[in-house]
């Protein structure tokens, strides 16, 4: 079974208030964080019609602060999936409503699994692609996770060699004091 990347699609929009920020008015990063998770699972849960899980997150840059009174929308899509996985894209973006101007504030990429009624990794359905974006998309979701798997070998304990880091380290802001 296959199913389009729009029949999956999730938006929400929410008013920034007070209680979700920092002592400057800016909301905080978990939050904004939370509701991430939060449209990555209503997201999934769609497209493979089961409970979902986060199993990780990609990196999550905060590109632009987000302040109180600002209306944030946050939209998800599926941009991969696999046998019981699926990759979910993340957007968040922030109006000032008093001026109309819109900012794009982070994006993230969400690894949700599905799960069956008994807790087990359940199969979820194909992507169909329809635009060069959502081939771009599924085809940098593949080169992501090639990359994913070479970072984890390269730095397993058993595999790390010490003499490969200790020049670069130097260049660094650290003292290596062995």
């Amino acid at each position: 079974m296959f199913k389009s990347v729009k029949d999956s699609q999730v938006s929400i929009t929410e008013l920034m208030l007070p209680a979700n920020s920092n002592f400057s008015g800016k909301i905080h990063g978990g939050y904004i964080l939370n509701l991430m998770d939060q449209i990555a699972f209503a997201c999934a849960s769609r497209h493979s019609q089961h409970y979902c899980v986060t199993a990780s997150v990609n990196r999550v840059d905060f590109l632009e602060p987000i302040d109180v009174g600002e209306l944030v929308t946050l939209k998800a899509s599926v941009n991969y999936t696999g046998r019981t996985s699926m990759v979910i894209g993340v957007r968040v973006e922030a109006e000032n409503i008093q001026t109309g101007i819109t900012k794009h504030c982070n994006s993230s990429y969400f690894t949700m699994v599905a799960k069956d009624d008994n807790g087990r990794n359940a199969p979820v359905p194909g992507l169909i692609l329809e635009d060069e974006q959502s081939i771009r998309r599924f085809s940098r979701s593949i080169a992501r996770q090639e990359q994913a798997r070479h970072r984890t070998t390269k730095f397993k304990s058993s595999e790390f060699k010490i003499e490969e880091h200790l020049a670069v380290i130097k260049k660094h802001n650290a003292k290596i004091d062995l």
